[in-house]
């Protein structure tokens, strides 16, 4: 599948704003970004970086925001079409949300969001 980054950016705040309010209204200091692919090489469609709510004593007092990355390469060469395109990223969205809420890959995949 072929998306130019500014349209695969679009598509991903468009799956953003379908997320279910309660997913996103305790987001604080969080930041996404749209990378082509992980510098180091690896096969992800996405990443949270921070420190999980969970794990979190004092917060907010000077810390660089908490960041969730999609990667585009991979979910354009994962799909074959926008419908699943816009499947993967939602999936993507959550599955690194939940880690920002302390949710780890365990849990995901008993949930089937891994």
């Amino acid at each position: 599948m072929q998306l130019d980054a500014e349209a695969f950016e679009q598509l991903v705040i468009d799956e953003l704003d379908r997320l279910p309010d309660e997913m996103v209204d305790g987001l604080e200091n969080v930041v996404f970004v749209v990378e082509d692919e992980p510098e180091d090489g690896e096969d992800l469609f996405g990443l949270y970086e921070g420190t999980a709510l969970t794990e979190r004593d004092q917060y907010g007092l000077g810390e660089l925001p908490d960041r969730i990355v999609v990667y585009r390469r991979a979910h354009l060469a994962a799909c074959a079409d926008e419908d699943e395109l816009r499947d993967e990223v939602h999936t993507t969205l959550v599955h690194e949300i939940a880690h920002f809420y302390g949710i780890d890959d365990a849990q995901l995949h008993e949930l089937g969001w891994a």
